[in-house]
């Protein structure tokens, strides 16, 4: 009898040894979040594309996410995409995904993924409604000769990630887009004051940068970055961040 009650403390020792040598689950280091950036153009490409891709790799390695990149739509099926937490399209323009893909894209953000549209992400897809509404409308002209000018951006929202660091106003230059069938759902956070430039055509309700929840996930977008320099501007990569990290669900 005293061996088995012997063996039995044994037992119990170790058990309570092993208990106490696994972590907690809040020691475990998370896995990083991984950002899939879609760059694929069929129509009109941007210069500013690879200084775009190479601005958001630098802002995941500085704030723990992973960006990567792809121009290919077949990555858009439901096995790739449930990898990442966000899908940016980075001046993307015209169409870029094929039925099947548009389907899986969808089914990723009813099953909670998050998207980011930047520049020309509203000249994409006109033929996918779906798409419109969750990028929160449509590219329908820009200034021209020249098309980037100096404006003023009203700041209408500053309790979002991504204007929390602006001023009331913001004085910048880049190719300000006209927009057509706008989600009235969006969340307005910057707004073009069509007096400080030439050729805006949406009046006092001219948004540059919104937000909403769609569909069972989240929607951000962008006006700004159609020029290369857009992407070492300070508060704009500021205003990327807060984006992310908005879609992230960080905030």
């Amino acid at each position: 009898m005293k061996f088995y009650s012997f063996l039995f403390l044994v037992v119990f020792f170790l058990g309570c040894t092993n208990a106490q040598d696994k972590p907690e689950a809040e020691d475990v280091p998370k896995a990083p979040e991984l950002v899939l950036v879609f760059s694929k153009t069929t129509g009109y490409r941007h210069k500013s594309i690879e200084k775009g891709v190479k601005t958001l790799k630098e802002l995941g390695r500085q704030n723990g996410f992973i960006v990567l990149q792809t121009e290919t739509s077949a990555d858009f099926n439901p096995q790739n995409l449930k990898n990442y937490k966000l899908v940016v399209f980075l001046s993307t323009t015209s169409e870029v995904l094929a039925d099947n893909e548009q389907t899986a894209f969808e089914n990723y953000i009813k099953n909670g993924g998050s998207f980011l549209g930047i520049h020309a992400a509203t000249d994409t897809e006109y033929n996918w409604p779906w798409y419109g509404k969750l990028v929160g409308g449509y590219f329908n002209g820009h200034p021209n000769d020249p098309n980037i000018r100096d404006a003023k951006i009203d700041v209408v929202n500053k309790e979002h990630p991504s204007t929390a660091h602006l001023k009331d106003t913001w004085q910048r230059s880049d190719e300000w887009y006209n927009y057509k069938n706008l989600n009235p759902n969006i969340s307005v956070l910057l707004n073009l004051d069509e007096t400080s430039y030439e050729g805006g055509t949406n009046g006092e309700n001219h948004p540059i940068a919104w937000y909403h929840e769609f569909d069972g996930g989240r929607s951000f977008y962008t006006g700004g970055g159609h020029t290369e320099a857009s992407f070492d501007e300070p508060d704009f990569k500021k205003h990327l961040l807060g984006a992310i990290i908005w879609c992230l669900g960080r905030d």
